[in-house]
């Protein structure tokens, strides 16, 4: 795991969002996410810069398609909403978690 993708892992890990369980690195079809709470079909990636050329953007909408598609709800982050404001981040899941419920 990233730095990032550990910083967030520690938020998420043991049920500490709304009682929540998620798994990391977990396969959905092809692709691995990042963390995965099966219970709601909630996927969440964190990116860094190698997620940035062109090439990297249209396979990530791609794959992020593909995996909605499957009826699974679909949060990106990036390295940096992490480091410089990871209490927005958990602020975001939880208002998705509430959404999902």
């Amino acid at each position: 795991m990233t730095k990032a993708e550990k910083l967030l892992w520690e938020k998420l890990r043991n049920r500490k969002i709304h009682n929540q369980r998620f798994l990391r690195q977990f396969s959905i079809g092809s692709y691995v996410v990042d963390f995965y709470c099966p219970k709601l079909r909630l996927a969440i990636e964190v990116d860094g810069s190698t997620h940035s050329t062109k090439d990297e953007i249209e396979y990530d909408k791609h794959r992020q398609e593909e995996i909605e598609n499957l009826g699974i709800v679909f949060l990106r982050f990036y390295n940096d909403e992490v480091f410089k404001d990871i209490n927005k981040v958990i602020e975001n899941i939880k208002n998705k978690i509430v959404e999902i419920l």
